[in-house]
């Protein structure tokens, strides 16, 4: 991922092919907003006005960086997933035998595809929350990026959410199916977190 030209990644993105799919572009949004972040920052260090905001801003540079690497590597995770989904649905079922080895390589797999989004919306509410914390001393010509990390942010979460939710309806295990809701819950309120985020800015703006 690291290596391939955005522009070879969205043609495949857009092919026939199954992957990489919304789970992938879910993950590169969250990588996008961490990106932001790491602009804010790398733009406010080192100037003399914010000095005082130096300590924070080179810490949340340092996150920023940590979570927009680990954005890329769940757009590959998802990829491959999805791909083991798909590998499990083809496997033969002409006996009982069969039938029982696909089902449950078929619930395997699912339990892998939920826990790949759920990890990038669990990711990307931590790039809103570092975003949030750069506000305050950051260098004011590019507090607009920090709406637009939040808003990318917001994005990769609810679409980690969908995907998260469209294999939890194919599960088989309740008890597993409740145990990843439960911790879905842990990371939607930071939409709510991003949309505070993203008014604060543009109030700002309008001054």
């Amino acid at each position: 991922m690291e290596a391939q030209p955005v522009g070879q990644w969205l043609d495949e993105l857009a092919s026939k092919a199954s992957t990489p799919g919304g789970g992938a572009g879910a993950a590169m949004n969250a990588a996008v907003g961490a990106a932001l972040v790491s602009m804010v920052c790398n733009l406010t260090i080192g100037k003399p006005k914010y000095a005082e905001h130096e300590a924070t801003m080179t810490e949340a540079l340092a996150k920023a960086e940590d979570l927009r690497a680990r954005a890329l590597g769940l757009a590959a995770d998802d990829a491959a997933a999805f791909d083991a989904v798909v590998a499990a649905y083809k496997l033969p079922k002409a006996t009982d035998e069969e039938k029982q080895a696909r089902t449950a390589a078929i619930q395997a797999a699912l339990v892998g595809a939920a826990e790949v989004p759920l990890r990038t919306a669990a990711l990307a509410a931590e790039v809103i929350d570092v975003a949030a914390s750069i506000l305050e001393g950051a260098n004011t010509n590019v507090i607009s990026d920090i709406a637009v990390a939040a808003s990318s942010a917001k994005s990769a979460l609810e679409s980690g959410v969908v995907n998260v939710e469209v294999n939890l309806a194919s599960m088989s295990d309740e008890q597993l199916r409740k145990e990843t809701e439960a911790r879905l819950t842990e990371y939607t309120p930071a939409t709510g977190r991003a949309d505070a985020l993203i008014a604060q800015v543009r109030e700002r703006l309008a001054r």
